[in-house]
């Protein structure tokens, strides 16, 4: 393991030591590498690897299997679309649309500007408020519910402002 790796990450060195010889419990560092980087890089996967014992491609094999992991970086502000019963009866797939024809891109797919990253999502647990978008960003989430066409454009042109 290459010292300017263990650097890079250090963050997630405590819970490796925590884990270490734990059977089962890649899912739980891999969780915790994407909660600090944002996504699982091809480095962080190899560092895990060496940390670890476990074949690179195995991690790799387990992180393309679950969609909760992202292999690539996502933007400042992640956008989850629930298209869950409540809030497929209730439209969301129009405001899925118009979230995309807004940004100019598609579910998992990233602005040019890095801002935005869409995400469509089995539920979000807010049923009362379909149909619900979620927008996670490193000041928390915030969740926006009984949307319409209008209100999502005014929610995104309000996020895009704070950069």
């Amino acid at each position: 393991m290459t010292e300017k790796r263990s650097e890079a990450f250090k963050e997630l060195q405590p819970t490796l030591d925590q884990y270490a010889g734990v059977k089962g419990s890649l899912i739980t560092i891999l969780q915790k590498a994407q909660e600090i980087y944002g996504y699982l890089s091809k480095d962080c996967i190899n560092h895990i690897a060496d940390a670890t014992g476990i074949k690179p491609a195995k991690i790799y094999g387990v992180a393309t299997f679950y969609a909760q992991f992202r292999l690539e970086p996502i933007g400042k502000y992640l956008l989850m679309m629930c298209q869950g019963t409540a809030c497929h009866v209730n439209g969301s797939e129009a405001i899925y649309e118009t979230v995309c024809e807004e940004l100019g891109i598609v579910d998992g797919e990233t602005t040019e500007d890095n801002i935005f990253t869409i995400n469509n999502v089995a539920c979000l647990g807010c049923c009362s408020l379909a149909p619900v978008m979620m927008v996670r960003s490193t000041d928390g989430d915030e969740t926006y519910g009984n949307l319409t066409k209008d209100s999502v454009r005014a929610i995104l042109k309000e996020i895009a402002a704070r950069g």
